[in-house]
């Protein structure tokens, strides 16, 4: 079987209210962290039919606070489809309810990965892919997930290799010192 991702698309807007701010009067990261998750969560069962768990989360750059008083909206899309995994791509925006300028805060990549009632991976609706940007989304989370792959064995214990290492360290902020 197979879907066109709009039929799982989800947005949410959300008022900023001061209980979500942290010291400097900003909306809290682990706040829109948490809408993240929320949203990547529907948007992954909406397309399995199943309950979804968060695997892993891709980059999350916060580009620009969210104030106070301003709505969030976040919105969220299937990009890739694996055999039991979707990556969900999610964009957040705020908006200045009296200005109507937005900011485009932050976009990330969730793996989710569809569960069965006794907690065992389920296969997923494959992705229809019916335009190059949905094409370009899709490539763009193989590469992704190629880029982790490689990045988690240059660095496995078994294959470290220190020297390597040693003298771009040294231009760094850290002190070597190895007994």
């Amino acid at each position: 079987m197979f879907k066109h991702a709009k039929e799982s698309r989800v947005t949410i807007t959300e008022l900023m209210l001061p209980s979500h701010s942290n010291f400097s009067g900003k909306i809290h990261g682990g706040h829109i962290l948490n809408l993240m998750d929320q949203i990547a969560f529907a948007c992954a069962s909406k397309h399995s039919r199943n309950y979804c768990v968060t695997a892993s989360v891709n980059k999350v750059d916060f580009l620009n606070p969210i104030e106070v008083g301003e709505l969030v909206t976040l919105k969220a899309s299937v990009n890739y489809t694996g055999r039991t995994s979707m990556v969900v791509g999610l964009r957040v925006e705020s908006e200045n309810i009296q200005t109507g300028k937005k900011k485009h805060c932050n976009s990330s990549y969730f793996t989710m990965v569809a569960k069965d009632e006794s907690g065992k991976n389920v296969s997923v609706p494959g992705l229809i892919l019916d335009n190059e940007q949905s094409i370009r989304r899709f490539a763009r989370s193989i590469a992704r997930q190629e880029q982790a792959r490689k990045r988690s064995n240059n660095f496995k214990s078994s294959e470290f290799k220190i020297e390597e290492h040693l003298e771009f360290i040294k231009t760094q902020n850290a002190k070597i010192e190895l007994g």
